[in-house]
């Protein structure tokens, strides 16, 4: 007696498959037309990416220069009687130079220098701006604190917003500098 299950797996194989796309199943060649537009959307991303996060970053840095200049309240109330908020002001021109340059360079879409040394000068000018930025902020932040527990007033606040001010420039800078870091590991140096 036999059973409609083992006639089943008696009969011969079932209908043959239909073929699959064969640039997916040839090995080596793993490009499409959707895997190409998929890169070439990446691609505009990140660098849409890396120019918003420079573009804040370079106004949070300038809105962060201007309120430690302008921090002058008198007597000992004075940005300048103190190294770490003179500290705090000189990264922030940095920053805002280093960063204002840099959207410019991405805005103008002008190839100055080689690529791949483009993207060397992306990863470390945004390494390097972005760990000055933390180290002024951290310099700056004791003071601040010491201040605040004697007074708190006006020149406290300001130096208070100037600090946020650097230390989200910082944040912005280093996720631009993720992104360059992936830009050049994705180059060729053949």
């Amino acid at each position: 007696m036999s059973n409609s299950h083992d006639t089943e797996a008696a009969s011969p194989a079932k209908a043959p498959k239909a073929p699959a796309d064969e640039e997916s199943t040839t090995p080596g060649v793993g490009f499409s037309v959707s895997s190409i537009t998929r890169r070439w959307k990446r691609e505009d991303l990140l660098k849409k990416g890396s120019l918003i996060a420079r573009g804040f970053a370079f106004f949070l840095s300038l809105l962060s220069f201007i309120i430690t200049a302008s921090n002058k309240h008198g007597d000992w109330e004075n940005f300048d009687n103190y190294e770490e908020y003179r500290y705090l002001l000189a990264i922030a021109i940095l920053s805002a130079l280093y960063t204002g340059v840099q959207a410019f360079r991405h805005v103008s879409a002008k190839l100055i220098l080689d690529q791949r040394l483009s993207a060397m000068l992306d990863f470390v000018g945004d390494q390097v701006v972005s760990y000055l930025l933390i180290s002024s902020v951290s310099a700056a932040i004791p003071m601040t604190n010491l201040m605040r527990e004697g007074q708190d007033d006006i020149f406290t606040d300001s130096s208070a917003s100037a600090i946020s001010l650097s230390f989200f420039a910082f944040i912005l800078l280093a996720i631009s500098a993720m992104i360059s870091g992936y830009k050049l590991s994705t180059q060729t140096y053949i």
